[in-house]
């Protein structure tokens, strides 16, 4: 098998699900992710510009993000993120506000904004309150659970936590589509996955079949694959620098663990009456700090 962009890293997901010519992809995509019932299916989507992000200095120089708009005016913006930066549901919230507001025009009235849509595909775990793979989220009312308006609408999609349960065979591509359509992310790296999905493309389904055929076209493109190599150079380099900063973080705070171990120490000391320079030779606290333990 010839070697496959990796549909994890954002340029090679939009250079597939939000390419224009690539909208029955998306569309399917969708589908799945939406689970729309048969008489609400999505059979046309408009590719739009996601000019709602580009005040966000982190995403000037390129928006990676698909942003589309359905039949029925709904607008869908889809992000993948292969690097936890640990504010995932404050970027969503601040994207959502953005993208549901650009809807407004001058003269428009409030009915008129449609439901905004915002799903995070995320190669690392990120909700420990489950072990599910796609977590929906809507505005309740929190006792009686009753929906306000379903204008809101944000989901979250967890790679790892997906290929788990394909290993232990708790999912199936063949059954469900948003399974097939995830694990296409994942194939890349996993040749049972590929062969699975591609004999289900041959067998069933039309449109799987098409993204694969273009997946191997934008794979052997040289143009695609220069930009593709640079993101995802960027990618690692961010990986490397989140780590090192949680490792700083890490250091940082046993000092202050340490630190705080010492002034308590250093507290009972003074409580039993011992003096300053003794204090200082045996916690290498300063003469300030002990004063200061003092006062209190």
């Amino acid at each position: 098998m010839r070697k496959r962009l990796d549909l994890r890293i954002d340029f090679a997901f939009k250079a597939l699900f939000g390419t224009h010519g690539n909208e029955s992809i998306l569309a399917a995509f969708l589908n799945a992710a939406l689970r729309l019932p048969d008489n609400q299916k999505i059979t046309e989507v408009t590719l739009l510009d996601p000019q709602f992000n580009k005040e966000n200095t982190e995403d000037k120089k390129s928006i990676l993000d698909v942003h589309a708009q359905l039949e029925d005016g709904s607008r869908v913006n889809v992000e993948i993120q292969v690097n936890n930066k640990h504010d995932m549901e404050k970027r969503t919230l601040y994207y959502w506000s953005r993208m549901y507001t650009s809807q407004m025009k001058e003269g428009m009235d409030y009915g008129e904004l449609c439901r905004t849509i915002t799903i995070n595909i995320v190669d690392f775990r990120y909700l420990s309150h489950t072990s599910g793979y796609h977590s929906i989220f809507q505005l309740y009312e929190t006792e009686e659970k009753f929906l306000l308006t379903d204008a809101l609408e944000i989901h979250f999609m967890e790679l790892p936590k997906l290929l788990i349960k394909w290993r232990r065979g708790e999912v199936n591509p063949r059954e469900n589509q948003l399974v097939r359509w995830l694990l296409l992310l994942e194939a890349s790296e996993d040749e049972e996955i590929t062969q699975v999905l591609e004999e289900i493309a041959m067998q069933e389904d039309q449109t799987l079949k098409k993204a694969i055929d273009e997946w191997e076209r934008v794979s052997q493109d040289p143009e695609v694959l220069l930009a593709y190599e640079a993101r995802r150079k960027a990618l690692l380099d961010e990986k490397s620098a989140l780590k090192r900063a949680e490792k700083q973080g890490e250091i940082i705070g046993e000092k202050r663990g340490e630190k705080r171990g010492i002034m308590k120490v250093a507290l009972s000391m003074i409580q039993k009456g011992i003096d300053n320079e003794t204090i200082a030779e045996l916690t290498e606290l300063t003469q300030g700090e002990i004063e200061q333990l003092r006062r209190q």
